[in-house]
C-alpha cells in the first residue's frame, strides 16, 4: 500500500482502499445494482409515507385562511364595489350635464348676440329697467326668507315662555324648593331670554329687507313710466336672455347637487377601505396571538434541510467538530492530544463509514479509523521532520554543496521511515 495515496486521499473516506479494490469490487456491484435500485425505491416509499403523514403547510394556511374568513369582509367589499358604480355613474352624469351647459352657454352668447345686432340700440336704453326688477325680484326673495325667520323666532319664544309658564306652576304646586323644578325655571327662562333676542333681531332684519323691497319696486315703476318705448321694443331679447339663465341656473344647480353626492360618496369609499384595513388589522393580530399561545405551524420531521442550509455541530469544539490549526500541538503533547480528539469525538470518525457498510465490507471501516489515526499522528513526523532538517542545515553549512543532496535524500529516507511507522501505529 503506497502511503502518499493514504496522505492525500481525506480522513475517513476509504477512497484509496476503493480504488485499490476496484477489481474486487466491480462483481459485487453488479450483484448488488438490483438491491440499490431496490433501496432507492424504499427510500421513496419512506419519504411518501413522511409527506403523507404530515399535511403540506400551504394546505394548512388556505385552511385556516377559509375558517379564519371574517364575515365583514364580504360586507364591505360588497359596499365597496357598490359605491364604485356608483361613483363612476354620478362622474359620468356630470360630465355630460358639463358638457350640455357649455353647449347651452355658446348657443346662448351667439343667439343673443344675434339678437342685439338686430335690435339696436333700444337694448341698452331698457337695461336699467331689466336690472332693477332683477334687484327687486330678490328683494322680494329676501324679504320672504326674513319672514320665515321672524316667525320661527317668534314661534320659539313663545314656547319658551310656555315651559317657564309650566316651571313656576310646579314650584307653586310643590311647597318645599325643589332644585330639579328650579333648573328647569333657570334653564325655560335661559331659552325665553334667547328667543326674545333672536326674535327682535329677526324682526330689525325682516324690516330692513322689506324697506329695500319697497324702494326696489318704486325704482322699478319709474323706469318703467320712463323707458316704456325702449322696454316694449327690446322685450324679446331680455325674455330670450331670462330663458336661457334658467336652463343654466338648472344646470348649475344640478352640478353642485352631482358634485356634492359624489364628494359624499368619495368619503363613504374612504371609510371603507379603512375599515377593510382596520378588518385585516385585527386578523393578523389575532393570528400573531393564536399563533404565540399555540407555537409556530411544524414541519416535516423526516424531511432533510434545503440545499446549501448551514448546519451547525453540536459536537466537537465551538467553532465546529475539528481542531483549528492555531490548536495544534507537536510531539508527544501533540499525539496525545490527538489520540483523546480521536476517543472524544467517534461521530467523526465514523464520518466515512456511510459507503464502506453499503457495501457490506467492514474492512474498510477499520481501514478508514486507521488512515485517520495517520493523519492525526503527523504532528511526531512533523516533529521528526523539523529536528532532521535543522541537523541537515548544520551539515550543509559545514559541508557545503556538495553534500546537500545527500542530506536531503537522507532526511527524505528518514522522512519516508517515520511516515511508516505513524501509519503501522
Amino acid at each position: 500500500m503506497d502511503p502518499a495515496a493514504l496522505r492525500e486521499s481525506p480522513a475517513g473516506s476509504g477512497a484509496a482502499l476503493a480504488e485499490e479494490r476496484g477489481g474486487n469490487r466491480a462483481p459485487e456491484e453488479e450483484e448488488t445494482g438490483e438491491g440499490r435500485e431496490a433501496d432507492g425505491e424504499s427510500v421513496e416509499t419512506d419519504l411518501e409515507s413522511k409527506d403523507s403523514k404530515c399535511p403540506d403547510e400551504n394546505s394548512l394556511h388556505g385552511k385556516l385562511t377559509e375558517e379564519e374568513l371574517d364575515p365583514r369582509i364580504k360586507e364591505e367589499l360588497e359596499c365597496l364595489n357598490e359605491t364604485s358604480e356608483e361613483i363612476n355613474k354620478m362622474e359620468l352624469e356630470l360630465q355630460e350635464v358639463r358638457s350640455s351647459h357649455r353647449r347651452i352657454m355658446s348657443e346662448s352668447v351667439l343667439k343673443l348676440k344675434a339678437k342685439s345686432s338686430e335690435l339696436g340700440s333700444c337694448i341698452e336704453k331698457a337695461r336699467p329697467y331689466y336690472e332693477a326688477q332683477r334687484k327687486a325680484k330678490e328683494a322680494q326673495q329676501e324679504t320672504q326668507k326674513a319672514a320665515l325667520s321672524f316667525e320661527r323666532a317668534v314661534s320659539m319664544h313663545s314656547a319658551a315662555r310656555e315651559m317657564v309658564h309650566v316651571a313656576e306652576q310646579g314650584l307653586t304646586v310643590v311647597k318645599t324648593l325643589d332644585p330639579t323644578w328650579q333648573e328647569m325655571l333657570n334653564h325655560a327662562t335661559a331659552k325665553v331670554n334667547e328667543a326674545e333676542e333672536e326674535r327682535l333681531k329677526s324682526e330689525h332684519e325682516h324690516m330692513r329687507v322689506t324697506q329695500l323691497c319697497q324702494e326696489a319696486e318704486a325704482r322699478v315703476q319709474e323706469l318703467q313710466k320712463s323707458l316704456k318705448r325702449a322696454i316694449v321694443k327690446s322685450k324679446s331679447y331680455f325674455e330670450l336672455k331670462a330663458q336661457f339663465n334658467d336652463i343654466l341656473e338648472e344646470h348649475k344647480s344640478r352640478i353642485l347637487q352631482l358634485e356634492d353626492r359624489i364628494s359624499k360618496a368619495k368619503v363613504n369609499y374612504s371609510s371603507t377601505l379603512r375599515n377593510l384595513e382596520q378588518i385585516s388589522e385585527e386578523i393578523h393580530a389575532q393570528r400573531g396571538q393564536d399563533q404565540t399561545m399555540n407555537g409556530p405551524i411544524s414541519t416535516c420531521s423526516g424531511r432533510s434541510p434545503p440545499v446549501g442550509a448551514e448546519t451547525v455541530s453540536s459536537t466537537g469544539t465551538e467553532g465546529g467538530g475539528y481542531m483549528r490549526p492555531n490548536e495544534w500541538v507537536h510531539g508527544k503533547e501533540g499525539m496525545a492530544i490527538s489520540r483523546e480528539w480521536v476517543e472524544s469525538n467517534p461521530d467523526w470518525v465514523d464520518m466515512g463509514k456511510g459507503a464502506v457498510t453499503r457495501s457490506g465490507s467492514d474492512s474498510l471501516s477499520m481501514v478508514s479509523f486507521r488512515t485517520i489515526k495517520s493523519d492525526l499522528e503527523k504532528y511526531d513526523s512533523v516533529e521528526h521532520l523539523s529536528r532532521l532538517s535543522s541537523f541537515s542545515g548544520e551539515e550543509s553549512e559545514k559541508d557545503g554543496k556538495d553534500n546537500k543532496l545527500k542530506n536531503n535524500i537522507d532526511i527524505s529516507e528518514e522522512f519516508l521511515k517515520q511516515h511508516i511507522r505513524s501509519v503501522s501505529l
